[in-house]
């Protein structure tokens, strides 16, 4: 995947609509092929059938945010149960301060 993928969370989503976005957040419910995420805001992911994501853990998802602002899940990793997501709340704000560096935008 050669497309720029910026770090946002749920506020974010709406700047963002129809690109490639990569998000990390904490799995709430999962329901066959979507799930709820929590990423400073509720998120709702249609996952693709190599998501292998469980309830109460964290998980990268990288996706193509949607009309109805839910993300269509391209790529998605499980990070387990360790993550701080205040970290990755500081990561993101980082990335949209300077985000010449990071992004296009």
């Amino acid at each position: 995947m050669n497309e720029q993928a910026p770090r946002i969370n749920a506020p974010l989503l709406e700047r963002f609509q129809g690109r490639v976005v990569r998000i990390v957040g904490k799995v709430l419910e999962l329901h066959g092929e979507t799930a709820t995420i929590d990423s400073h805001g509720t998120i709702i992911a249609h996952l693709d059938r190599d998501s292998h994501l469980a309830v109460g853990h964290a998980a990268e998802l990288v996706g193509k945010i949607q009309q109805d602002l839910s993300v269509k899940v391209l790529n998605s990793i499980d990070f387990g149960t360790n993550i701080d997501f205040n970290v990755y709340d500081s990561l993101v704000e980082v990335n949209h301060m300077y985000k010449e560096i990071f992004y296009d935008s």
